[in-house]
């Protein structure tokens, strides 16, 4: 709708499309919750409170009977294509949960097709539910030193897409770029100081000088605070505080203090986001509600839970214009729950329509035809499991293993072990916990396939591998010997893309990710049960992890400390270079 049709329908001059009537509307911009009713146009917003004015003979009439009026919930930070499913599917996962809207790059369909991919993704979520606020994100890939991917964002195509209207801000600024002066980044910045676009950030583990050198770089909001004090820094900073939920990392008991302790003055510059989650953890606990939910356990107010999730995700991402709130002039997403204190979604209103009841979607969404550029992104060769033999000149040596933290999530230590050598090969040792881990490049563009050493999976057999895997999303592969992990990256390539783990040479569970090779059009229950059998089989094999493949699939992140793997090799994350796991002659 244009601006004269939003004003005429507000003003009564044309009839609303719907009116819910008998509703309490809890109004995130006041404060209050009193009864209401809303009238409906063209998908938006166009009067609350007394709408009789716009009630015509064609007007559908829906009673609330009661129930509570809460806005769309806006998760403020999102790598959708870390679910595994398509635009559609996810919009199927979390949509009945009441999240209508996401914040999100679509980095990783970006680093495997370009623009075209994000285009295609843009315009799939534009004819559904629900809404992606697209970030251009600072630069792909975000690793560093930088590893091989289909494409490499930079200023040119931020001059390209500012003007998109799903664009509303540079996303995941990752603070290592601004620490070394990255020219591209900062050429980005420059561009959306020009374009009033807002900076979003990425800082991990960031305090002290670097943090105030960041903060300088006119970072608005960050959403990567592993301890409360450090979110509290970052406040003092200036920057919007988003706590993360992850289905992996579980940040919000720690970080809501800042909210029920240390600054409860500042409430309004906290909001939430969930960052990467999967269809069983969703299905299990919720999304966004959960946080809201969990939030008042902690002892937030009800109002104040309810806006972390609406408002204040909107103000701070500069899209309360849009959405987040339940006023005139916005995106009609609108939520029926039980009560505030409760907050269970009963219905859901997504753009003018009724999509979800009872957690469940009124209707599929129709997938759109997918292109071959999306379907055909494979461009390696099988490998064999020569490729992947880790050669040395002596009997035994020592090695640097990429250790997993049992403490803190992703987070990869220094672990020194000594492994034997057998005619000039170094294999894995299951007794000490060090597995081989690969990066193989599936672009075409190299024929790399590092090998290095990771623990903390506690394989006792068989070989685990993925080609979703950010920030490159090449097939990254954990095994116990060279022969299964070769059988596990070959039906990986085989398929266009996918997760599996593998077993006596034999494929015992996979699943196929033929979009880009990270993600599918799949139901997300059945998703939930590919996720299950997986990490299953990962548990029978020895693996003590929570979320083995999620571990996994975050092996290249070079912004997570220690260490991580990419296909450039064994990558030092502190003094982002690479480096060799053999240590020398043991």
């Amino acid at each position: 709708m244009d601006i004269k049709e939003l004003i005429r329908a507000g003003h009564g001059k044309t009839k609303a499309d719907m009116v819910i009537s008998n509703g309490n509307l809890i109004n995130v911009a006041s404060g209050e919750i009193y009864p209401a009713e809303v009238a409906i146009k063209g998908g938006y917003i166009v009067a609350i409170g007394d709408v009789e004015h716009c009630k015509g003979p064609e007007t559908e009439y829906h009673d609330a009977q009661g129930k509570f009026l809460a806005p769309g919930m806006i998760d403020g930070h999102l790598h959708v294509e870390c679910s595994k499913l398509s635009v559609s599917s996810f919009a199927e996962l979390v949509v009945p949960y009441g999240t209508t809207s996401i914040v999100s790059g679509l980095d990783q369909i970006l680093v495997v097709s370009g623009l075209e991919g994000v285009r295609h993704f843009l315009d799939e979520a534009n004819a559904g539910p629900m809404t992606i606020h697209w970030g251009a994100p600072c630069k792909t890939p975000y690793t560093m030193p930088r590893s091989t991917v289909n494409h490499y964002f930079g200023p040119d195509d931020h001059r390209a897409t500012h003007e998109w209207p799903e664009c509303i801000g540079i996303w995941e600024t990752v603070r290592e770029f601004i620490q070394e002066e990255d020219e591209h980044v900062i050429e980005a910045l420059e561009i959306a100081r020009k374009n009033k676009l807002p900076v979003f950030g990425c800082s991990p583990m960031c305090k002290g000088s670097k943090l105030a050198g960041y903060a300088a770089a006119g970072i608005r909001l960050d959403h990567e605070s592993y301890e409360v004090t450090e979110a509290l820094e970052k406040l003092r900073n200036g920057m919007f505080i988003l706590i993360r939920e992850s289905s992996i990392s579980h940040f919000l008991e720690e970080n809501i203090q800042l909210a029920t302790k240390l600054t409860p003055d500042a409430a309004h510059r906290i909001s939430f986001c969930t960052d990467d989650v999967v269809s069983s953890d969703v299905l299990k606990r919720g999304h966004l509600d959960n946080m809201v939910r969990m939030a008042m356990r902690e002892g937030v107010s009800p109002m104040e839970a309810i806006q972390m999730a609406t408002i204040n995700s909107a103000v701070a991402c500069q899209i309360d214009h849009k959405v987040g709130l339940i006023a005139p002039g916005r995106q009609a997403d609108i939520l029926l729950v039980d009560s505030p204190e409760e907050f269970n979604v009963q219905r859901v209103i997504a753009k003018g329509k009724f999509v979800a009841q009872d957690l469940k979607m009124n209707a599929p969404i129709e997938r759109p035809v997918r292109p071959q550029f999306l379907t055909e992104t494979m461009k390696v060769a099988p490998i064999t499991a020569d490729d992947l033999k880790v050669h040395v000149k002596s009997d035994a040596v020592k090695v640097l293993s990429m250790n997993m933290s049992v403490d803190v999530p992703f987070v990869r230590n220094r672990r020194d072990a000594v492994l034997r050598a057998t005619d000039g090969v170094v294999l894995p040792d299951t007794d000490q916990d060090v597995l081989y881990v690969s990066v193989v490049e599936r672009y075409g563009k190299t024929t790399n396939k590092p090998v290095a050493f990771v623990s903390g999976f506690g394989l006792k057999y068989g070989a685990m591998a993925t080609s979703t895997a950010p920030d490159d999303n090449n097939i990254v592969c954990i095994g116990t010997n060279p022969d299964d992990m070769a059988v596990a990256i070959n039906w990986i390539i085989e398929k266009g893309g996918g997760q599996t783990f593998v077993k006596d040479g034999e494929v015992t569970v996979g699943l196929e990710l033929p979009i880009g090779g990270i993600v599918s059009d799949i139901d997300p229950v059945a998703m939930a049960a590919k996720e299950d059998a997986l990490d299953k089989a990962a548990r029978d094999a020895g693996c003590q992890l929570e979320w083995p493949f999620m571990n996994m699939f975050v092996l290249s992140i070079t912004a997570i400390p220690e260490f991580a793997i990419t296909d450039l090799g064994a990558i030092d994350c502190v003094g982002l270079k690479v480096f060799d796991p053999i240590l020398g002659a043991a």
